[in-house]
């Protein structure tokens, strides 16, 4: 099997995988993706409006959530490198930690989306937030060159 190797940079990572995921669990606040829709009803426009495609429905905020977290794998692949060509901290304690809560938060989402209980969609909505601002706040928010990686 070949080596893992980063192929796009870690802010690239986050805007293709994460967060279009994570907005799809996230709209399971306010949409049931497993509502019945009579045929020609409009959308309303959210990430889990259409639901169209053959993985549509529940099946779609498992495979959002499972998404979230394996892109915590991703991020910790050596080499990997911010938006701005500094190495990603990849081999720090504090990334990994982060990287760890994002995947534990995809798993609880994945939890949740299999229960197809909207109210354990909300409460887990608030876990993938928060995996997700703890990290963004040392690693993308703060405004100081010691930490700041993306740009």
């Amino acid at each position: 099997a070949p080596a893992p190797r980063p192929y796009s940079t870690l802010a690239q990572v986050m805007r293709g995988i994460p967060f279009p995921n994570s907005n799809i669990v996230f709209d399971t606040q306010t949409t049931d993706p497993g509502a019945k829709r009579e045929p020609g009803e409009a959308r309303s426009g959210g990430a889990t409006a259409d639901f169209g495609n053959v993985y549509g429905g529940w099946q779609a905020v498992e495979n959002s959530a499972l998404a979230v977290a394996e892109t915590a794998t991703l991020i910790t692949v050596p080499g990997r490198l911010c938006e701005n060509g500094r190495p990603a901290p990849v081999d720090r304690e504090d990334y990994q930690q982060f990287a760890k809560q994002l995947a534990d938060a995809g798993l609880a989402a994945y939890k949740a989306a299999q229960s197809k209980n909207l109210d354990a969609m909300v409460e887990v909505s608030g876990t993938v937030s928060d995996a997700c601002a703890a990290c963004h706040e040392v690693y993308r928010d703060k405004d100081t060159e010691k930490h700041r990686c993306i740009p």
